[in-house]
């Protein structure tokens, strides 16, 4: 036999047991007589023996880390709302920061280790690890504010103060100082600058302020993030109530420890914007 013909019939006898493997991994071995059995068939053609309901059933699954989901996951929003990388949470616990085990390496506003994502319980729950910038919770419904909270709305962050009365008493002669007359305010918002500093701050007047871009009591025209009326901050007996007035980028307060998060929560670490996703 001319040796191109021996060749051709080697090929031919590798793809025929190549194929009888194939079609072995289709069945499933009895195990009264060790007779293969295609998968579909629900008896044993030679003894008669079932075929054990799992094997019926049997289906192929995705070899991959969907085999084994986590219970929640966060996803990276980029610019105009496009999605960026996604991390599924299948431990118990994660670290969040520049060298966490979710790593958001090119934000240096984000401390190396910035925040932990955990369960307690069914719950996923956000805690700050003392991190420098914090970490910052999107407010889905009016929210009391506290003396040194910080809020994000657009591209500006914001410090929430008291005041305390007005010191303006006479001197020993009974002399005051010479002054623009004010009206009396509660609270005010300062903007707080890149590098540690203090911008324009907005006492309340009437027992309330608004912030956005045209038409409120404070106006930050230059941000583009900003709705053109963005959010509120009033004193209502006594309590000092945030409330988004439906922007579209949202209102944001930063976290005083750590907070139970929900489905379709946002969270700004650093400048790193995520949406919360519970998929368990």
């Amino acid at each position: 036999m001319r040796e191109s013909a021996r060749r051709g019939i080697g090929i031919a006898r590798g793809w025929a047991k190549g194929s009888i493997a194939m079609e072995q991994a289709r069945t499933f071995v009895c195990r009264a007589c060790s007779t293969p059995i295609p998968l579909q068939h629900k008896f044993c053609g030679r003894c008669g023996a079932p075929v054990p309901l799992e094997h019926q059933t049997a289906k192929t699954m995705f070899f991959g880390q969907l085999q084994s989901p986590g219970r929640a996951k966060i996803v990276v929003v980029r610019g105009d709302g496009v999605e960026g990388m996604s991390y599924q949470l299948v431990a118990d616990s994660h670290t969040v920061g520049r060298a966490g085990h979710i790593a958001f390496a090119d934000d240096p506003f984000v401390a190396p280790n910035h925040a932990e994502l955990f369960y307690r319980g069914n719950t996923l729950v956000v805690r700050d690890l003392g991190s420098k910038n914090g970490v910052y919770a999107r407010q889905r419904e009016q929210v009391e504010l506290r003396a040194g909270d910080h809020l994000i709305a657009g591209d500006e962050v914001f410090r929430f103060e008291l005041l305390g009365a007005p010191a303006n008493g006479p001197d020993p002669d009974g002399t005051f100082f010479s002054s623009t007359p004010s009206k009396s305010s509660s609270f005010r918002l300062v903007q707080a600058l890149e590098g540690g500093g203090d911008g324009t701050a907005v006492s309340s007047r009437d027992s309330g302020i608004t912030v956005g871009r045209e038409g409120c009591d404070f106006n930050l025209p230059a941000d583009p993030f900003l709705s053109t009326q963005h959010f509120r901050v009033a004193e209502v007996n006594g309590r000092y109530l945030l409330s988004d007035l439906g922007s579209r980028n949202g209102t944001y307060l930063r976290i005083r420890d750590e907070m139970e998060l929900k489905h379709g929560d946002y969270l700004f670490v650093g400048r790193t914007l995520v949406r919360i996703e519970i998929t368990g």
